[in-house]
């Protein structure tokens, strides 16, 4: 069963009725350009095959109610509450994201006469995949079908503008400081690509990648070291990066090219040095990238995966033991090219790795951790896969 169809029968199993819409929206891998997003840089996000569901039906009392089918295969209720006395802080929890999405919505003038959701979903939470941002993009789709003002319809805001409402609510409402990556990710990626996305003026371009092509196949290490990034050191890198750049006199870290570091860095304290060495360098290694993917050069990105660990562990400092060791074990045992994704802190890696070796080299991250006596990782193969969209 699909997470679209268990929205659709929990709904229906909730409030004796069917909904009159679902919505969904799937988790993201970045292939590379980590932390890129709020240095206004560049990102090269793909949609995973996974999603998360909200179905949906109108009210017209204000109010919003909202449910979540868990992983125990019930249901966990949120209390009512009225859109329009929703204020940053309250609610809390899961609860949070689709109650902020409703927020920045009314705050930008959206008529939301309140609405019923249940919500089912299959992105790994707390795994770097982007579980919230899928969660909040099914929501703003959902929310805005019933004020007449979803994608396809008269007036309807652009992905872009939709993206930044839930960007809002992510920043605004829920406390986490996350750029735009993931939200124009989630809404906008297409099956069998890649998408190039230039945070600073909004440009995208959809990049083919299909791995399988060249023999080969993208493996997430689910390391499931939770994170979380309203709670960890996201934050605090960047407000590091954007200190940086403003005694650089820069509008943003994306104005500093490779051929300055070596001027530009002495100026800066040291403690801000590496987060700009990680920035900049990692914007040439998205532009790098998408040069070898027009080409088709898929093994030759797996340098560039692995340049990008080295500076996120080294510089950035956001890697831990169970990303190190998903990554240098991949490596060790036949994968081109491997690095951390996602905030930090924990969450997941990925491996380019032979179509043929993969089996080998899961067993031989899985024997690793056991060996560490670390908690099994969670692997699969990821799929570039179709954005946000109506269900039903």
């Amino acid at each position: 069963m699909t997470s679209a169809e268990r929205a659709a029968a929990a709904f229906a199993e909730e409030h004796g009725g069917a909904a009159d819409a679902v919505w969904s929206a799937p988790g993201r891998v970045n292939l590379i350009g980590e932390h890129t997003d709020y240095n206004d840089g560049f990102v090269l996000p793909f949609a995973l095959p996974h999603r998360t569901a909200v179905a949906i039906r109108p009210r017209t009392d204000g109010l919003l109610s909202t449910a979540t089918y868990g992983s125990d295969g019930r249901l966990h209720r949120s209390p009512e509450t009225s859109i329009d006395e929703l204020r940053p802080g309250s609610p809390t929890g899961w609860a949070a994201y689709p109650a902020g999405v409703a927020w920045a919505l009314r705050e930008a003038g959206f008529a939301l006469g309140g609405a019923d959701l249940v919500i089912a979903g299959d992105v790994p939470t707390g795994a770097g995949l982007s579980s919230s941002h899928a969660l909040e993009c099914a929501t703003a789709l959902a929310l805005l079908d019933t004020a007449h003002a979803a994608p396809g319809q008269p007036g309807a805001p652009s992905l872009g503008e939709i993206a930044r409402l839930v960007q809002r609510a992510e920043n605004d409402f829920a406390g986490a400081p996350t750029g735009l990556l993931d939200q124009t990710a989630s809404l906008a990626c297409t099956e069998a690509h890649a998408l190039f996305f230039d945070v600073r003026s909004g440009d995208a371009e959809q990049i083919p990648f299909d791995p399988l092509s060249a023999g080969l196949e993208l493996l997430v290490i689910d390391t499931r070291v939770k994170h979380s990034h309203s709670e960890s050191g996201y934050g605090e890198r960047r407000r590091g990066c954007e200190r940086a750049a403003e005694l650089l006199g820069r509008k943003a870290l994306r104005d500093v090219t490779a051929a300055e570091l070596p001027t530009v860095l002495p100026q800066l304290p040291e403690e801000l040095r590496p987060l700009v060495r990680h920035v900049v360098t990692e914007n040439d290694r998205v532009l790098a990238t998408v040069d070898e993917l027009r080409a088709g050069r898929y093994a030759e990105i797996g340098p560039l995966l692995n340049g990008s660990h080295v500076s996120l562990r080294d510089d950035y400092r956001i890697s831990c033991p169970e990303l190190d060791l998903a990554v240098d074990t991949a490596l060790a045992t036949g994968a081109l090219g491997s690095r951390m994704i996602g905030g930090g802190f924990g969450g997941s890696a990925i491996a380019l790795v032979p179509v043929a070796d993969r089996p080998r080299i899961e067993q031989a991250v899985l024997d690793a951790f056991a060996q560490a006596h670390l908690t099994e990782p969670r692997l699969f193969t990821a799929v570039p896969s179709a954005g946000a969209g109506r269900d039903r």
